[in-house]
């Protein structure tokens, strides 16, 4: 039988390991973006809470993402959701980033 100081150890543990997954983020992006570039830069310069894992697509690799980005990138999800087409500052990134990875998290407890 564990004691409650065990239990309480054991799901602070638990906590700490799903905290530190990074969030995951998607740029939707083609070669040549200048738009693209610009937020990558917006994202170095931003300061979060949270690690991020930043994974890029080229929307040119396939037929079915270009169709549905191509007009439209830079696209940047996060956490699985849409949080920015076009242009998005620092500032805004921060803000929107807390927000759904907040969310990210809290799913990821209840689930």
């Amino acid at each position: 039988m564990l004691s409650g100081c065990a239990i309480l150890s054991s799901v602070v543990a638990f906590l700490d390991r799903w905290r530190s997954r990074p969030v995951p983020l998607v740029l939707y992006t083609a070669s040549g973006c200048r738009l693209c570039e610009d937020l990558k830069r917006e994202l170095a310069r931003a300061k979060v809470s949270r690690r991020y894992e930043l994974r890029e697509v080229d929307v040119r690799s396939d037929p079915e993402l270009e169709a549905r980005h191509g007009r439209s990138i830079p696209v940047l999800e996060i956490a699985g959701r849409v949080a920015f087409k076009g242009r998005a500052s620092a500032e805004e990134f921060q803000r929107k980033f807390e927000r759904l990875a907040t969310e990210w998290e809290r799913a990821g407890e209840a689930g």
